[in-house]
């Protein structure tokens, strides 16, 4: 997974850019979590927890996106998708679940928190 944090310097905000097929994580980290130094810690927690229990689903939900670590996958979801609805025909909305829901590895996922923490604290 590829990504990219921008500034905006004049209006003090915070981008977060992911490569293709990723993009709902860059929107989970930009929307959800931001610059509150409390989620990220309590991203790093549940990064850890993973790893001390990977057997168990961890979970952080989201306004909007939840996140979701089972083993060493990370899943970035919207909060609609996880409620079960039943459509007639799927095959319309798959270009938009593909834009709602992305999976990456445990450790570049906390590479890219580590990165995030860095780039809001200039180091």
């Amino acid at each position: 997974m590829e990504f990219e944090f921008v500034r905006n310097t004049l209006m003090g905000e915070y981008y977060v850019k992911c490569s293709m097929g990723h993009e709902i994580v860059g929107r989970w980290l930009q929307d959800e979590i931001g610059r509150d130094f409390e989620k990220i810690a309590q991203v790093e927690a549940l990064c850890d927890l993973a790893r001390v229990h990977p057997q168990q689903e961890h979970v952080l939900p989201g306004v909007e996106i939840s996140l979701s670590i089972v083993g060493d996958e990370v899943i970035v979801q919207e909060n609609v998708l996880s409620h079960g609805y039943e459509l007639e025909d799927s095959s319309e909305f798959d270009f938009y679940d593909c834009e709602s829901t992305a999976s990456c590895g445990l450790e570049d996922f906390e590479i890219m928190i580590e990165r995030w923490m860095a780039f809001l604290t200039n180091r």
